[in-house]
C-alpha cells in the first residue's frame, strides 16, 4: 500500500514557503547610513533580518533578509569613535564571535570578522549567551551561561578596517552568568558589569542548605588597556531576582555612569562606592499580593536633554523610568518609575530617534508605535525608598509580598495614552495546529492555521497570493475593456488623468481629491481607445481604432488617420515610440522627432493578421527601444529590429504551442543582481544590473518568458507556468520603483523582482479585465483596474510572501482544530491557563468597580490589595456557587470585533492560584471566518483534546467528542477529574449529548475509521469507546504504552500512537479478539509533538528539538502483521519491553524550530503532494518528494556544491547543523540551495556548467518549477 508519491528509496527536498514570524531579538542601529534608522531582528532560530523604519510614512519594511544556517542566541550593536555606522555582533552555537556589516550597494550583510573560540552547539560554558560592548566600541565581552567570559579589544588599522584582537580571559568558575553589559566610563578602562551567582559551597553540600544561602553579585570587570589585561574590580550582593542590567550614561553625556538593575519586582540602580537606590515597581490593582511583577524588555532613549528609559513588565504593561540627580549630576538621588501604557508582552523594544517605537511581540503581530506624548503627570509613579533610614529589622526583602505593601498599585488602561499603533508586521507565531483544504472551492488549497495565546489568538486562514487592499471602487455606465492612467509631465510624481475606453466610446476622469469626469482633456471620446501614452515632450498620446491624437500642450491637436477604411487592432507606445498593427497585417512604426513631432518612419507587411505587439522600454543613455515584439494568429512571435540599419526587419522568431494573446518587453534585473534596491532604496537599477525579457501570454492561459538578448534580439531561457482557465493578457506596471509585469487570466499574477530575487505570484483578489499604474497624493503606489462594470483603486502590500492572511480573532489560546466531514464548518477548542472565563471577567469587573469605590471611603494605609483578593475570593465563592451569569454570546464578545482605534489588548484580571482554566468550543465558517457557535466550558475546565466521530451503528452522523481536564496542574502534574464530552451538531449548534469521566487526561482523542470507534489516550493507556446512551462504552484496552500518549493516527486497522517521551509506536486492532496489539516501535526516543500518515507503513513526525522524521515499518513486518493466516508477529515478546519489531529512519532533517503541525497533501488539484509543516516560530515549509532520479541527482549535487560555494556568515559547517541531534538522511537542504541565485555570474556559471552539466538559466528554472509544482 506504498503511495504513488513517495515510495522507497525516499529522497526529499526541504523547502520554506513562509519565513518565521517569531522575533527572538532585537537591536536598533544605524546600519546603512548615519541618519537611517534601523532595527536588526533575529526572526525564528537561523534568519536574521534588517528592518528600517520610514518616520513620515510610519511605516518598517524588512530590507534585507537571510538564513544564516545556525541557532542565533543574541545581538549587539557597537560603533567605534570616528565612526558614523554601527557594527553588528551576533552570538550564536558556532562556537565563534561574529561581527558584520552591512552593504548598502549589495544590500546584505557581509563578514567582518569571525572568530573561534570554542565548541559548536549551545553550550552552558561555551560563550555566546550574552553579548557586552564598551559604548566606545573599543572592547567586546562574550559570555557563557557558566564560568567562561571572553574580552576582545576592538581597534582600527592604517586603512581604517576593524581589527579584533586575540581573546582576553575573565573566566570564574563555579559562577552562573545572569546578564552582562557595558558601562559607560569615557576613555578610562573599559569596565562590564554582570550578575553572578557562585556556587562553589553549593555544588559540595549534598544538604541542599549551602545552595539556599547562595545570592547573586554585581560584578564589575575591568579591561586593562596598558596591560592587555581583565581583572575582577569589584562585587557587591544585588537581588536574589535580579535578572537583567542597563547601563546608566556617563560623563560624556553628562551623567553619574553604573547600572540599572532590573528584578523581581523592584528597579535599583547602583555604582562602585554609591549607595543602592530601590524603587519599587507599580502594581496592578487586581494582582495578588503573593504574585510578582518580573520586567522582560527594556529601551532606552537619550538625547541631548532628554533621557529615559522604557521598561516592560510580563503583563505587558510599560513603565518610564528616569533617574533625578545631584547638582553636580555625579550621584542618583531618586529613581522615579512611572505607569506609561500597556502594549503587548514583547521579547525586545526599539526606540528611533525619530520617535518611534518598535515592539517586536512574543506572540501574533508585530507592531510599530508613535509617541504622542511621554510626561503624564496624572499617572501612577513610584518613588526610591529611603532604606538607609530604617533599621536592619524594618528593611525590605525581595519578595513579592514585601514590595506589595509599599508599591502602589494602578489599572491599566484599553485605551492607549502616550502611543499610537501605526504600523504592523505580520506574524504567524507561535502555530498550535494546522489544517489545510480547500474549503472555499478556489482550487487551491487553504491553510488554516491557529496562532497566537490567550487574549491575542487568531485562526489565520493562508491563501496563495499577495494581499490586495481595495481603496475605493465605482460603478461604470457600461463594461470597459481597458484602463490607463496618465501623468501631466514626466518629472511629475502623480497621474493626473484615468482614461477608461468602453467597445465605442471613452471616458477620461481627472485625479484629486475626487475623480471626476472631465471633457476638455483633448482625447477622443467617440471611439474606444486602444493605447494611452504621456510622451517625452510632455505630449499626450491618444491611438484609437481609426487613428493616432498627438495631444500637444497649447498646441493644436494633431491626429493621424488610417488610410482607406483599415481600422487598427493592435498598438503599443513609449516615450519616444509608437507601433500600430492595421486590420489585414501591416504595421506601422512612428518616432517622436527633436521637433516634437510624432513622424512615420516605416511600415511593413506581415503577412499575418497580428494578434499583438509591445515596444520596449527606452533603455537609460539611449533615446529609444532596439526592438518590437510582434505575435500573429499563426502562434508565433517575432521579434523586430527597430535600428536605423535594420528597420523592422526580423531578429528571431518564437513558435508557440497556442495563440499569443498578448506580448510584453520588461527590462526587469538579473536573478541575483539588483539586491541593493530593497524597499525603501531611492536606487535605480543600473543598466549592468537588468535583463530584457520577453513576456508571451498564450490563449492556452500559459504564460512564456524569455530572456531577449539585446545585442542580437535572439531568445534564450523559456520558462513557462499555467496561469489559469483565460487568455493570459500582460500588462507593465512598476513596483517599488521597478519594472513588474501583471498577467490577467482567471486570476492576476505579479512577476516582479524583490530584494534580488524573482518572484511570480498570483493576486489574493477577484479576476481583474485590465489594470494600471495608479500613483496620487494618498496612494503613492496602486494600481487602477476594471472588472465587470466597475472602475476600482487597489494597493498590493507584503511583496515577497507567499501567502497573505486573513485573521480570524480568538478568546482563548486555540490548542486543536478539525474540520466536519463533508462540511466547510471547523471545530476549535481553545483554553488558556491561570485566566478567569468571560464570566468571571465579567464578575471581576463589576466587583471591582464597587470594591473601587468603598476604598475611596476609607482611611490611608490600607493594604492595595486587599481589596483585589476580596473581589477574586468573591468570584471564586460565586463560582462554587454557580452565581455566575450565563456567558456571553459569541456575537457579542469582545475578541470577535475589530478593536476601536488606539485600544490595546490587556491581560487580566490574574488569577491567585494556579490551576485555574478558562476553556471554549468553537465552530467556524471556513468560507467567511464567521464563527457560527461559541459554547464555554465549566469553571476551571480544560479543554484538552478534540476529534470528530461517526459512530458505526449512527447512520453516518458525525459527532464532537471533547477531552477535558478540570483543575489541571503541571508542576506535579494533577487533576481533580477528567472527562469524554459527546456533542451533537444541530444547526451549527452544539448539544451536549452526555458527559464520560475517565481516570486520566485524554491528552489525544481519534477515529478508528472503518470501525466507527472512538480512540483515546489516558496517561499510557489507549483505549477503545462505543457510543452509549448515556456514556461511552470501553470496548477494549491496551496499558503498555511507556509514558504518555500525545498522538493518535489511524489508517485502516492501524493506530499510530505517539507517546511524550518514547516516539511512535505501530499498534494493530485485531476485530476478531477485540484487542488492540503493539507490533513495532522506534528505535530512538523522541519528543513528538506532530505526527501524519503518510502511507499505510510510513508515519512523519516532528520533535521539540526541531527535528522532522520519516519512520517506516519494514516490508516484510508489514507483509507478516496483515496475513490472516498467522497471529505471531503481533503477540511476540520485544526486548527490554519493546515492540517485537522496529521501524526504519526513512528521512531526517533538523529544521531548528519545534514543529507543531504536519499534514500530507496537495496543495492545488493535480499538484505534487507533499508534507507539509509548521514550526512554533511560525514556519511553515513542505518537504516535496523527487520525481526523478535526475533532478535528486542534480540537487544532490548541488547542495554538496553550495556547502563550498556560498559565503554562510558564521562559518558553520552546514552539514553539521543539519545533523544536530541525528545525522541527516535523505532530505535535501532546498534553502541551501536557493542561494545559488546569489552566487557571482562566474560562480553560477562554473557551478551549472563544470558539475551539474546545466547552463546556469537551467538551474534557477529547476528551482522554480519545484516550488510551481506544490503552488
Amino acid at each position: 500500500m506504498a503511495s504513488p508519491n513517495i515510495a522507497p528509496p525516499l529522497n526529499l527536498l526541504n523547502l520554506t514557503m513562509q519565513r518565521p514570524g517569531y522575533i527572538h531579538a532585537a537591536v536598533s542601529g544605524n546600519f546603512s547610513s548615519p541618519k537611517a534608522q534601523e532595527v536588526v531582528v533575529i526572526r525564528g532560530t537561523s534568519y536574521l533580518e534588517l528592518l528600517r523604519s520610514d518616520a513620515e510614512r510610519f511605516k518598517i519594511t524588512p530590507v534585507c533578509t537571510f538564513n544564516t544556517f545556525c541557532n542565533l542566541r543574541c545581538l549587539l550593536t557597537f560603533r567605534q569613535v570616528g565612526t558614523n555606522k554601527d557594527y553588528l555582533v551576533v552570538g550564536s552555537d558556532s562556537g565563534r564571535i561574529t561581527i558584520l556589516e552591512y552593504v548598502v550597494e549589495a544590500n546584505e550583510f557581509r563578514t567582518v570578522h569571525c572568530e573561534t573560540f570554542g565548541k559548536t552547539g549551545c553550550r552552558r560554558i561555551v560563550p555566546g549567551q550574552f553579548l557586552a560592548a564598551d559604548p566606545l566600541g573599543r572592547a567586546i565581552m562574550i559570555s557563557a551561561l557558566e564560568k567562561q567570559k571572553l574580552v576582545y579589544v576592538m581597534n582600527r588599522d592604517a586603512g581604517g578596517r576593524l581589527t579584533i584582537s586575540s581573546p582576553l580571559e575573565a573566566h570564574r568558575s563555579h559562577a552562573l552568568v545572569y546578564a552582562t553589559v557595558g558601562l559607560d566610563v569615557g576613555t578610562e578602562n573599559p569596565i562590564f558589569a554582570a550578575i553572578e551567582k557562585d556556587y562553589s559551597e553549593a555544588d559540595q553540600d549534598p544538604t541542599g542548605e549551602a545552595a539556599a544561602e547562595t545570592y547573586k553579585q554585581l560584578v564589575y570587570y575591568e579591561l586593562d588597556l596598558g596591560l592587555n589585561h581583565v581583572i575582577r574590580k569589584w562585587a557587591q550582593p544585588i537581588a536574589s531576582t535580579a535578572c537583567s542590567l542597563l547601563a546608566v550614561p556617563g560623563e560624556r553625556f553628562n551623567g553619574p555612569g553604573g547600572v540599572l538593575i532590573l528584578s523581581e519586582n523592584w528597579v535599583a540602580y547602583t555604582h562602585q562606592d554609591h549607595p543602592e537606590l530601590r524603587t519599587p515597581i507599580p502594581r496592578r490593582a487586581g494582582q495578588a499580593a503573593s504574585r510578582g511583577t518580573l520586567l522582560t524588555a527594556a529601551a532606552m532613549h537619550r538625547q541631548k536633554d532628554v533621557l529615559f528609559y522604557l521598561l516592560q513588565s510580563e503583563f505587558g504593561d510599560l513603565y518610564k523610568v528616569t533617574l533625578d540627580l545631584n547638582q553636580e549630576r555625579t550621584r542618583v538621588q531618586n529613581i522615579n518609575m512611572q505607569v506609561f501604557d500597556t502594549i503587548p508582552p514583547a521579547n525586545g523594544l526599539c526606540i528611533t530617534k525619530t520617535g518611534l517605537l518598535f515592539c517586536a511581540s512574543e506572540f501574533a503581530n508585530h507592531i510599530l508605535y508613535q509617541f504622542q506624548g511621554i510626561d503624564n503627570p496624572e499617572a501612577v509613579a513610584a518613588d526610591s525608598l529611603d532604606e538607609e533610614a530604617l533599621d536592619d529589622e524594618d528593611k525590605l526583602g525581595d519578595t513579592a509580598e514585601e514590595a506589595a505593601s509599599v508599591a502602589p498599585t494602578f489599572t491599566p488602561a484599553k485605551q492607549l495614552k502616550n502611543l499610537a499603533a501605526v504600523d504592523r508586521m505580520e506574524s504567524l507565531a507561535p502555530v498550535t495546529g494546522m489544517h489545510v483544504a480547500d474549503l472555499a472551492g478556489e482550487d487551491a488549497a487553504q491553510l488554516y492555521t491557529l496562532c497566537g495565546r490567550g487574549g491575542r489568538s487568531s485562526l489565520r486562514i493562508l491563501r496563495h497570493g499577495l494581499q490586495v487592499v481595495e481603496e475605493a471602487s465605482s460603478d461604470l455606465p457600461g463594461r470597459p475593456n481597458a484602463v490607463w492612467t496618465i501623468k501631466g509631465r514626466q518629472d511629475e510624481a502623480h497621474d493626473r488623468f484615468i482614461v477608461v475606453s468602453f467597445a465605442n466610446a471613452t471616458l477620461v476622469f481627472s485625479i484629486g481629491d475626487q475623480i471626476e469626469e472631465v471633457t476638455d482633456s483633448g482625447f477622443l471620446g467617440t471611439a474606444p481607445t486602444l493605447e494611452v501614452k504621456l510622451l517625452a515632450d510632455n505630449a499626450m498620446l491618444q491611438v484609437h481604432t481609426h487613428g493616432i491624437r498627438h495631444i500637444r500642450p497649447g498646441r493644436p491637436v494633431n491626429e493621424w488617420k488610417t488610410p482607406g477604411r483599415k481600422s487598427i487592432e493592435q498598438a503599443s507606445a513609449n516615450e519616444r515610440q509608437v507601433a500600430i498593427a492595421l486590420e489585414g497585417g501591416d504595421v506601422v512604426y512612428f518616432e517622436l522627432d527633436a521637433a516634437g513631432m510624432l513622424m512615420e518612419v516605416a511600415s511593413k507587411e506581415v503577412g499575418l493578421a497580428v494578434s499583438c505587439l509591445d515596444l520596449g522600454p527606452v533603455p537609460q543613455g539611449r533615446v529609444g527601444s532596439s526592438f518590437l515584439a510582434v505575435g500573429g494568429y499563426d502562434s508565433t512571435v517575432r521579434i523586430l529590429s527597430l535600428e536605423q540599419a535594420s528597420l523592422l526587419t526580423q531578429r528571431s522568431m518564437l513558435q508557440l504551442s497556442a495563440t499569443a494573446e498578448s506580448v510584453c518587453l520588461a527590462e526587469m534585473a538579473k536573478e541575483g543582481e539588483g539586491a541593493g534596491i530593497g524597499a525603501g532604496n531611492a536606487v535605480s537599477i543600473p543598466a549592468s544590473s537588468s535583463s530584457l525579457f520577453l513576456n508571451v501570454g498564450l490563449s492556452n492561459g500559459i504564460m512564456q518568458r524569455l530572456a531577449l538578448d539585446p545585442l542580437e534580439g535572439t531568445l534564450s531561457d523559456s520558462r513557462q507556468r499555467f496561469l489559469g482557465a483565460k487568455p493570459v493578457k500582460l500588462l507593465r506596471v512598476d513596483i517599488e520603483d521597478r519594472s513588474a509585469v501583471l498577467a490577467l487570466s482567471s486570476r492576476a499574477w505579479l512577476s516582479y523582482n524583490h530584494h534580488g530575487r524573482f518572484f511570480q505570484t498570483p493576486l489574493s483578489y477577484q479576476g481583474l479585465d485590465y489594470a494600471s499604474g495608479f500613483a496620487s497624493e494618498y496612494i503613492p503606489e496602486g494600481l487602477v483596474a476594471v472588472t465587470g462594470s466597475s472602475l476600482r483603486i487597489i494597493t498590493i502590500q507584503n511583496f515577497g510572501n507567499m501567502f497573505n492572511q486573513t485573521e480570524v480573532p480568538l478568546r482563548y489560546t486555540p490548542r486543536q482544530m478539525v474540520q466536519v466531514p463533508g462540511s466547510s464548518r471547523l471545530v476549535l477548542i481553545e483554553s488558556d491557563h491561570n485566566e478567569y472565563n468571560e464570566t468571571e471577567r465579567a464578575f471581576l469587573a463589576s466587583a471591582g468597580a464597587v470594591e473601587s469605590d468603598k476604598a475611596t471611603d476609607k482611611e490611608e494605609g490600607e493594604e492595595p490589595t486587599k481589596g483585589a483578593d476580596s473581589v477574586a475570593a468573591a468570584a471564586a465563592l460565586a463560582a462554587a456557587e454557580g452565581a455566575l451569569p450565563p456567558p456571553p454570546p459569541p456575537e457579542e464578545g469582545t475578541e470577535d470585533e475589530d478593536g476601536a482605534e488606539g485600544e490595546t489588548f490587556v491581560r487580566g484580571p490574574l488569577p491567585p492560584v494556579e490551576g485555574k482554566w478558562a476553556s471554549c468550543i468553537r465552530i467556524v465558517d471556513g468560507l467567511t471566518g464567521e464563527t457560527l457557535e461559541l459554547v464555554e466550558l465549566a469553571l476551571n475546565e480544560a479543554a484538552i483534546s478534540l476529534t470528530t466521530v461517526a459512530f458505526h451503528d449512527r447512520g453516518g452522523e458525525v459527532f464532537i467528542c471533547v477531552g477535558t481536564a478540570t483543575d489541571l496542574c503541571f508542576h506535579p502534574r494533577k487533576h481533580s477529574a477528567a472527562a469524554i464530552h459527546v456533542y451533537r451538531l444541530f444547526d451549527n449548534r452544539l448539544v451536549l449529548l452526555h458527559k464520560t469521566e475517565v481516570e486520566d487526561v485524554p491528552k489525544s482523542l481519534a477515529e478508528l475509521k472503518g470501525f466507527g470507534r472512538l480512540l483515546a489516550g489516558l496517561g499510557p493507556s489507549l483505549r477503545m469507546y462505543d457510543l452509549g446512551k448515556k456514556k461511552l462504552l470501553k470496548k477494549c484496552e491496551n496499558r503498555n504504552l511507556p509514558n504518555l500518549i500525545v498522538g493518535l493516527q489511524t489508517m485502516g486497522d492501524r493506530i499510530y500512537v505517539s507517546d511524550v517521551l518514547d516516539s511512535v509506536h505501530f499498534v494493530k486492532y485485531r476485530r476478531l479478539e477485540n484487542a488492540l496489539v503493539i507490533f513495532a516501535d522506534d528505535t530512538s526516543p523522541r519528543t513528538i509533538t506532530a505526527c501524519c500518515t503518510v502511507d499505510y507503513d510510513t508515519i512523519a513526525g516532528g520533535d521539540k528539538v526541531g527535528n522532522v522524521f520519516l519512520l517506516r515499518l519494514p516490508e516484510k513486518v508489514s507483509d507478516d502483521v496483515d496475513n490472516p493466516t498467522g497471529n505471531r508477529v503481533l503477540w511476540d515478546t520485544g526486548r527490554l519491553n519493546g515492540a517485537p519489531n522496529k521501524l526504519d529512519v526513512l528521512a531526517h532533517f533538523y529544521v531548528g524550530e519545534v514543529v507543531t503541525a504536519l499534514q500530507k497533501v496537495s496543495l492545488v488539484p493535480g499538484g505534487q503532494e507533499v508534507i507539509l509543516y509548521a514550526t512554533v516560530a511560525g514556519t511553515i515549509g513542505a518537504l516535496v518528494p523527487f520525481s526523478s532520479r535526475r533532478s535528486k541527482n542534480t540537487f544532490f549535487l548541488l547542495e554538496m556544491e553550495m556547502r563550498k560555494e556560498a559565503s554562510l556568515h558564521f562559518k558553520r559547517d552546514h552539514i553539521a547543523y543539519r545533523s544536530y541531534y541525528t545525522p541527516v538522511k535523505e532530505v535535501i537542504d532546498g534553502d541551501l540551495c536557493e542561494l545559488f541565485r546569489t552566487l557571482s555570474a562566474v560562480k553560477r556559471r562554473a557551478v551549472a556548467l563544470e558539475v551539474l552539466d546545466r547552463t546556469p538559466g537551467e538551474v534557477v528554472k529547476l528551482l522554480e518549477d519545484f516550488k510551481n509544482t506544490i503552488l
